[in-house]
């Protein structure tokens, strides 16, 4: 049996438990940590949002030897100087290929600019493609994004709320809140451009985030089924315990979805450097990661948080703490009575050794030597 396994037995068992729960102020300041990071970096850097969201022209010249500023220069020749044109460098079916990103341009205008890139670059005209998005577009796409975003987190209160209860649902909304946040946060850092790819894997990554939460979920609600009517642990101890058995099997799923989705960022950001799989594996990276760590570290500790609240479960604690505490009383006195114990019997033995022998020995007659022991010389002699 590997390691992992020997430990996902001792954690399923209890033989080995973290306290996660325990520590959730831990978990708290880390995250509002990233958060503040996120943040920041949206109030300074704002998103690279593409050409889908904004709208504009994109020419694509395929060339192996035209670079980066001489594509740029090319496009301000043309007498587009309003805004700085984004040239990235993709590889085609065919070979390299500078994707060119420009303002909003007319028929007339476009054709200007094809033909300076064209020049340029020594490209037949024909090769350098043209593509015009409206604003109009991005906009719908934007639409269309947010009202799937809210039929999603309505979907998930709803089965929450009927499969296990409102508070699961608060608590998963917090976690994926959470995973947005961070997500959209290091898409600012690193300046990759927001596609539709990149809404289409933030909108995965809730799904797997969601699908982690309520497997950790189900697991609390079988460990606290009955639990008021004892008082053998708390709501927290019943929900750490499920975390820690749902724990081995959350790191395992985790790095199976990771590992590909690794291999495709490398691949779609260095290999082929393909834009639409870059930015759709970035999404899925970062938000199973973080969505992993919001499952396990934020969602099962704001639960407890909020059923510690419940009458019922204030009543529990108070029960558990009560039988802990004469548990402790009881074991204090059961230590203190082995103890007087040994002490009495050590003295009583120490009391005898220091007056030699035993006290029946002590009061025993001098036994005088016997008669036949006395006349047995004369007997011999006779």
């Amino acid at each position: 049996m590997s390691r992992l396994s020997q430990l996902g037995n001792n954690l399923y068992r209890g033989d080995i438990s973290f306290n996660i729960v325990g520590n959730q102020r831990r978990w708290y300041a880390a995250s509002a940590v990233l958060l503040i990071i996120a943040l920041g970096a949206l109030g300074f850097r704002g998103l690279n949002f593409g050409v889908e969201f904004t709208g504009g022209s994109v020419f694509t010249v395929p060339s192996e030897t035209c670079t980066v500023e001489t594509a740029r220069t090319a496009v301000s020749d043309a007498g587009v100087t309003t805004e700085e044109p984004i040239v990235t460098e993709v590889k085609g079916s065919s070979g390299r290929d500078l994707r060119v990103q420009t303002v909003s341009l007319g028929p007339e205008r476009s054709a200007t600019v094809a033909e300076s890139l064209a020049s340029a670059c020594d490209t037949p005209l024909d090769d350098v493609s043209t593509t015009v998005i409206g604003p109009s577009w991005g906009q719908s796409i934007t639409k269309k994004a947010l009202t799937g975003l809210v039929v999603f987190l309505a979907a998930i209160v709803l089965y929450l709320s009927v499969a296990f209860e409102w508070r699961m649902a608060i608590a998963a909304l917090v976690a994926l809140a959470h995973d947005v946040f961070i997500t959209v946060g290091i898409y600012s850092l690193v300046g990759f451009e927001v596609t539709p790819a990149s809404v289409i894997g933030v909108l995965t990554i809730l799904g797997y985030s969601l699908y982690d939460t309520v497997v950790v979920f189900d697991k609390v609600k079988e460990n606290t089924r009955g639990l008021t009517a004892g008082s053998r642990m708390t709501y927290s101890d019943a929900a750490n315990l499920a975390v820690n058995q749902t724990l081995v099997r959350s790191i395992n799923t985790s790095i199976v979805g990771l590992l590909p989705v690794a291999a495709l960022l490398f691949v779609g950001a260095y290999v082929l450097g393909a834009g639409t799989l870059k930015d759709l594996a970035l999404a899925l990276f970062v938000g199973i990661a973080v969505g992993t760590y919001s499952s396990v570290f934020i969602a099962t500790p704001v639960l407890a948080d909020l059923k510690e609240r419940e009458p019922a479960m204030k009543a529990l604690n108070a029960r558990v703490t009560a039988r802990r505490a004469s548990r402790g009383v009881e074991a204090d006195l059961g230590a203190r009575g082995s103890s007087e114990a040994v002490a009495a019997t050590s003295a009583a033995a120490g009391g005898s050794g220091s007056s030699g022998a035993a006290p029946s020995q002590r009061n025993q007659p001098k036994r005088r030597p016997s008669s036949k022991r006395r006349s047995g010389g004369s007997g011999s002699k006779r």
